[in-house]
């Protein structure tokens, strides 16, 4: 069976965005692969961080794969930082990692354009990604565009690693992308990405009250002016969302109503509420449970850690003995 890994940054509670576009996917792929899924706070500390909220703000992560449906028993589900190997094989890679190519990363030069100072752990980031995903020999990732370079990347560093150091030629795997079906969700604010640092998202575990507040002021069809003007859907933000959270009746409803001007955008922005709070309903009461229990939730991430490392070591300890470490052999 082909392995996956894919991992996620501890930013705390997870939005729509995380869900429609990444955790919905993984949760179906636990019946095709073999899946690993981790919450990767390495990755979190390579810009300024709040040292005093990571640990909390990783559970929370972790309550809300759990609460949307990753499966313990399924997948292996760990904290990156639990499996020292990772960093261990990420300084091994660095050797082969060609600096061209992570000066070129799209966002890294995004990124390093809003610091004054540069960190290397920001421009080492793909090659820690890499090894992340090497170090269980993964053949198959899960990513959305975004990251297609990165794993580009990955793929470059496994085929320069065993030219040097493999006699079998795929040693470590060239993982391919499982790309995600979602494209890009778009922000409340009807531009960007969504993304907590924009502040323009919906929780995944967001309240039904708070669900409508944030929805009400959400940016809609910009040629819409008032609501005895008709509208164009698809140049709409919510008419997206509507796409994934209500019924095929609902969106062709939606559809007529707005290019007829039938109903205003807080009509439609109220059945778009109706429907989120319905889908989301299961896993805000499951992560309810979670919470109230968090020893288990760590119990879970320690379980999946040791499995973790058990098939970390043996990559690890092979990887060694080929770069001829004494005592690898």
């Amino acid at each position: 069976m082909d392995r996956i890994f894919s991992g996620i940054q501890p930013t705390g509670d997870l939005h729509i965005g995380n869900w429609l576009g990444a955790v919905q996917n993984w949760v179906a792929l636990q019946d095709q692969f073999d899946c690993l899924y981790c919450v990767v706070d390495l990755h979190a500390v390579t810009i300024h961080y709040d040292a005093a909220s990571l640990a909390q703000r990783t559970r929370d992560v972790a309550i809300g794969l759990l609460s949307a449906g990753i499966d313990p028993e399924r997948s292996i589900l760990f904290v990156q930082s639990a499996v020292h190997q990772h960093a261990e094989l990420n300084w091994f890679l660095t050797t082969v990692a060609p600096l061209g190519e992570l000066e070129r990363m799209t966002q890294f030069k995004d990124k390093s354009q809003r610091l004054e100072s540069i960190p290397a752990g920001l421009l080492c980031y793909p090659v820690l990604q890499a090894a992340d995903i090497l170090l269980y020999r993964a053949t198959k990732v899960p990513v959305g565009e975004d990251q297609v370079q990165h794993l580009e990347l990955t793929r470059e560093i496994a085929r320069r690693w065993n030219a040097m150091f493999a006699a079998e030629a795929h040693w470590f795997p060239e993982p391919q992308p499982l790309l995600t079906t979602a494209k890009k969700i778009i922000g409340l604010d009807g531009h960007a990405k969504m993304s907590k640092s924009m502040q323009n998202t919906i929780g995944m575990l967001d309240t039904p009250d708070e669900i409508w507040q944030k929805l009400r002021p959400a940016a809609t069809d910009p040629a819409r002016v008032t609501r005895k003007d008709p509208g164009t859907p698809t140049l709409c933000n919510i008419f997206s969302y509507h796409q994934h959270f209500s019924t095929e009746e609902t969106i062709a409803e939606v559809d007529i109503k707005c290019r007829t001007a039938g109903w205003g955008c807080l009509d439609c922005k109220r059945r778009l509420a109706d429907g989120m709070i319905e889908t989301l309903a299961p896993i805000r009461a499951r992560a309810e449970e979670l919470k109230r229990d968090p020893a288990e939730v760590d119990a879970i991430l320690a379980r999946g850690a040791d499995r973790a490392r058990a098939i970390a070591a043996d990559t690890l300890q092979e990887t060694k003995r080929r770069m001829g470490f004494f005592g690898a052999s």
